[in-house]
């Protein structure tokens, strides 16, 4: 009832259109629907600090501080979460990341148990005698002083990598039932998205501690949850329920929202069945023709792209109409995205907050802290920003 809640009351204070907001899928018959434009409640956003390079993910740690993965493949530590924290470079040898393209060091989670493990895994693209070798999930440990990281283990190795980067995914989230679920790219290889023996393009599920497959996987052995998709650089659980999204590139069009059901296909495969070996980028990002069977997405771009991104959730009484809402960070689309939801996971509304029209430029990371504000990252290379967003009082 929360979501419904909410998109009741964005819509009685909706001042005007929030622009072009995408649109739902309908099938095969039906032509797609257009979601609600609605205004925002006014939205504070503070820089935490500055200095960052292309920050991939936001880590909160026990003592307050903030962990930054950067795509240039060093760790940020940032001395707390209010403006004029400092940031500095944790020592760490990744010399065996490479960073190109889109590739390098990307998402992030810290370990439920980092108080006593002081444990973390990224993704990052990993090169072996300077050539590219595979994306991979690696634990790492934060030093006692919090000055320096060693690396634990590979935890799960084989995720295809691009010599180019491009489309390296990769985002972990961790669900409520402790799994580490994360969404990887096609690395722009036809036969990948509907390869279920290959690891890109997929949403995969595994135990954070070892990296094995879960047992209770659609597949009996088998990381992957879900299959068919394109570019996965969001994920996010729904609070309070098993629902889980994530936030997928397009090409020229139509980038995803999906909600996620275990074994399902969605639909992408620019290899036109195994037809073609070219990365034909022309098909439907839900192909429904070829895959009857594939789950439409719960919301899209529509005729444009947004190069959407990070997706996480607003929760707490201190969001007011917008608790339950779903955050989308838009890289191309330099926004914040506000899907409002109904109890079953459909789109009913879309905000797009005026506080980041031609202010901070490309956004990236976001994640909500445990006191309940959102944290985003930009994404402009140079002198980017952690950035503190709470409702207005």
């Amino acid at each position: 009832m929360l979501a419904i809640t909410a998109a009741a009351v964005l819509a009685t204070s909706a001042c005007s259109d929030s622009g072009s907001v995408g649109q739902v899928p309908a099938g095969f018959s039906a032509p797609p629907s257009t979601p609600t434009s609605v205004a925002a409640p006014a939205l504070s956003v503070q820089t935490v600090a500055g200095g960052l390079e292309h920050g991939w993910d936001i880590g909160f740690l026990p003592d307050g501080k903030v962990l930054v993965p950067q795509r240039n493949g060093q760790f940020a530590l940032i001395s707390g979460t209010t403006p004029g924290s400092t940031v500095t470079t944790l020592r760490a040898d990744t010399s065996d990341i490479q960073v190109r393209g889109e590739g390098g060091l990307l998402g992030m989670v810290v370990h439920p148990d980092f108080a006593t493990s002081r444990q973390f895994t990224t993704c990052q693209t990993h090169t072996e005698g300077g050539n590219p070798v595979d994306i991979r999930l690696v634990t790492w440990r934060l030093s006692d002083d919090s000055t320096s990281a060693a690396k634990v283990k590979d935890l799960l190795t084989g995720l295809p990598l691009n010599a180019s980067g491009r489309h390296s995914g990769c985002r972990p989230t961790l669900a409520p039932d402790g799994a580490l679920l994360v969404g990887t790219g096609d690395t722009a290889v036809a036969a990948v998205p509907q390869d279920r023996a290959n690891l890109g393009g997929k949403v995969l599920r595994v135990d954070l501690n070892t990296g094995a497959a879960l047992p209770d996987n659609p597949t009996p052995g088998s990381p992957v949850l879900t299959y068919g998709h394109r570019n996965v650089q969001g994920v996010a659980t729904r609070p309070g329920t098993d629902q889980v999204f994530t936030a997928e590139h397009g090409p020229d069009k139509n980038d995803e929202v999906n909600l996620l059901k275990p074994g399902a296909n969605y639909g992408w495969d620019p290899s036109q069945g195994g037809t073609v070996q070219q990365y034909d980028e022309d098909v439907p990002m839900t192909d429904l023709t070829r895959f009857p069977d594939a789950v439409p997405a719960t919301w899209e771009s529509g005729d444009t792209t947004e190069a959407i991104c990070a997706a996480t959730f607003l929760d707490g009484p201190q969001w007011g109409p917008l608790d339950g809402t779903l955050v989308i960070t838009a890289l191309k689309g330099a926004k914040l995205l506000l899907l409002t939801l109904d109890q079953q996971g459909a789109v009913t509304s879309v905000a797009i907050p005026p506080e980041f029209t031609d202010t901070h430029g490309r956004l990236r990371a976001a994640r909500t802290a445990p006191d309940g504000a959102l944290y985003v990252t930009t994404s402009n290379g140079t002198d980017d920003k952690l950035l503190r967003i709470t409702p207005t009082t």
